[in-house]
């Protein structure tokens, strides 16, 4: 099992990723730069977080247009698993690979704290019993504020793809929505920072099971590469 990571300017989350998958998990992990027109070979291509771009418009909106993306969008479209975290969140959400968008916090402030996160039923290998009812996570943002219209709103919730709402709510998410994943169930994206919660050292190792969780929602079907 192979996993790309993806590189853009003024990402400063992607080395914390690749550790998560090489050392955390021990698979096989690389980088994909954002010039890239090609994935390679990949099991799962992680999103990270950090400023791509250093944000200088609206999170993500500078990093959806990187050549490297295209192949991304390819790459769901065969079946193939996306995971992005925080800022890769807010790119796939600008991208159109997942619904809604990320806006400033509701309470004007960039915040930087471990959330207690409830975890939501959103497939066989991502539910309660799986994970555990709760996970305790890292965020660190300033645009976390997830929205989305009514009837986006509904399609979630009848679809199951919500993932983690948070428990108290630091950013203003509408329904404490912290991850959400496709109808499809390959594209998955958070908020909170799964690669800041897997060493001893750090405020808790469920980052882990979260990965796990992701790399258990590829189907024998998805694509291992693109064009």
């Amino acid at each position: 099992m192979t996993i790309a990571v993806l590189q853009f300017p003024g990402s400063n989350c992607d080395q914390d990723a690749f550790h998560l998958f090489a050392s955390g998990l021990r698979l096989p992990t690389r980088y994909v730069w954002h010039k890239d027109t090609a994935l390679g070979e990949a099991d799962l291509v992680v999103v990270p977080g950090g400023f791509s771009y250093g944000d200088y418009l609206r999170c993500g909106a500078i990093a959806r247009f990187s050549p490297v993306m295209r192949a991304v969008q390819d790459y769901a479209a065969a079946g193939g698993l996306v995971f992005g975290i925080c800022n890769g969140f807010q790119i796939l959400c600008e991208a159109g690979l997942l619904p809604g968008a990320l806006v400033r916090n509701g309470c004007l402030e960039y915040r930087c704290l471990t959330c207690t996160l409830a975890v939501a039923p959103a497939g066989p290998g991502w539910n309660p019993t799986v994970l555990g009812a709760q996970v305790r996570l890292p965020i660190g943002h300033g645009e976390g504020n997830y929205r989305i219209d009514e009837a986006g709103r509904t399609r979630l919730e009848a679809n199951g793809q919500v993932l983690l709402r948070y428990t108290e709510n630091p950013n203003g998410s509408l329904d404490d929505i912290a991850g959400i994943r496709n109808e499809r169930g390959n594209v998955f994206g958070m908020m909170p920072h799964p690669d800041r919660a897997f060493e001893r050292f750090h405020p808790s190792q469920d980052g882990l099971a979260i990965a796990r969780a992701v790399l258990a929602a590829k189907s024998p079907a998805a694509g291992k590469q693109s064009a």
